[in-house]
């Protein structure tokens, strides 16, 4: 039986917790798994795990989602969007700032070595995250094929992300018809019992409208500026564009949405390797969804192209713009959603399509991995030879995370105060 809060106290516990959310999206889900439904009772275990399988369904960061429909559940609308912008504010703050620094003083020899030093812990964050999917998704031979095949088809055929998902997915949807028991056990996929409906659900599509018109009055709102008042060649208008796109393409999680975000951002050049690296290593280290990298990225591609501004208001207004186009598909996502949760994540022919998506992630994930280790390690490309101190660190973090479990964010800290020190010796 659950219990309801003040709002006050609702406030207050999701305020705490977007400054403590470290540890990306499983530490996350485990927190809030841990505060609201064993310590306070505010949520039904039956309500969290069925509102995680809804989250897990959709594209983009499925810990922000989580904490938006458990904010909807207790106060409606006005909770989905106190517990998602709490969730997200410190780290949009805090990250701001690291992408200044690195931006205005990444050449500075020490700083360098920070920056260095959590390369390498990236690396082996990255090899643990794809270990971890891996083993939880590829449960039979066929989900290897999936993993091998996405691997290929992005990095040898350097095919686009989207085009690798619509795959996954239609191949997921024909063998969940002509191999059920891949899917479920005993071969027979049955949706589970559904929850009772929430009041206000009698007219869904009336309500779909509704909300389906706030988002696109919000996101207006702040485009149709960005597009009238930008300099021709400006970049803010295609920032806003493909981060808003990108939040609807990309499913299987913070990963997934990383490695779209870095195969375009390294296509139209707006990025490079070593600085992807370095964003992904910063986002560990803030509280926050892991897919806040994709603000700094929008930070340095506005920074490097800023045109008319000045490199850090370009900077500025390129994160935050990025943030924007990222996350307010998430709200609408869930809002528009929730109340229809069962007929979402349930459904048998949804659960294989995910299923095939999700092992193709794998190999989505690998193919990142990959460009993240070649950058890390052979900085100046493979004929310029190895660079054996973030090579080492990457071993010593591996050895930390699959043996004693270490919080990531405690790793790439430790790493870039190496990476200092070894600049000053």
């Amino acid at each position: 039986m659950s219990t309801t809060p003040t709002f006050g106290e609702f406030f207050r516990y999701w305020l705490r917790l977007g400054f403590i959310n470290f540890g990306g999206p499983a530490g996350q889900i485990a927190l809030m798994h841990k505060d609201l439904v064993a310590a306070r009772g505010w949520v039904e275990e039956r309500v969290f795990l069925r509102a995680l399988n809804f989250c897990m369904v959709l594209p983009g960061p499925e810990a922000h989602q989580l904490a938006v429909y458990l904010g909807w559940r207790l106060f409606g609308y006005r909770g989905g969007a106190v517990a998602g912008l709490l969730f997200l504010l410190p780290a949009v703050f805090l990250l701001l700032f690291l992408s200044w620094l690195a931006a205005a003083h990444g050449e500075v020899p020490l700083v360098a070595g920070v920056f260095r030093g959590i390369a390498g812990a990236v690396v082996a964050v990255v090899a643990q995250a794809l270990w971890r999917m891996g083993r939880k998704s590829l449960r039979h031979p066929v989900f290897y094929g999936f993993a091998a095949a996405s691997f290929l088809m992005g990095y040898a055929l350097k095919l686009k992300f989207p085009g690798i998902v619509v795959a996954a997915g239609l191949m997921g949807l024909w063998l969940g018809a002509v191999r059920p028991d891949l899917f479920c056990p005993g071969g027979a996929c049955q949706d589970e019992d559904p929850m009772p409906q929430q009041k206000g659900d009698a007219s869904p599509w009336r309500r779909v409208g509704r909300v389906t018109a706030a988002f696109a009055g919000i996101w207006l709102a702040v485009a149709l500026p960005v597009f009238l008042l930008a300099e021709p060649g400006s970049l803010l208008p295609k920032l806003l564009t493909f981060y808003t796109r990108a939040s609807f393409v990309t499913f299987g999680g913070a990963y997934a949405v990383l490695a779209y975000v870095s195969d375009m951002s390294l296509r139209l050049g707006w990025m490079t390797q070593e600085q992807l690296v370095l964003g992904l290593g910063l986002a560990e280290t803030t509280p926050g969804p892991l897919i806040m990298v994709t603000q700094f990225t929008g930070f340095m591609t506005a920074w490097n192209s800023p045109g008319a501004l000045s490199p850090l208001t370009a900077g500025i207004l390129g994160g935050l713009l990025t943030t924007f186009g990222m996350f307010l598909p998430s709200f609408y996502q869930v809002l528009v959603g929730a109340p229809h949760i069962e007929a979402i994540a349930g459904h048998p022919r949804v659960r294989a399509a995910l299923t095939g998506i999700t092992a193709a992630i794998v190999g989505v994930i690998l193919k990142l991995g990959v460009i993240f280790a070649t950058a890390t390690f052979w900085p100046g490309g493979l004929a310029g030879g190895l660079d054996v101190f973030p090579l080492v660190l990457a071993a010593l973090c591996g050895l930390a995370l699959w043996r004693w479990d270490l919080g990531a964010q405690y790793l790439v800290l430790g790493c870039g105060i190496l990476g200092a020190l070894h600049v000053l010796i």
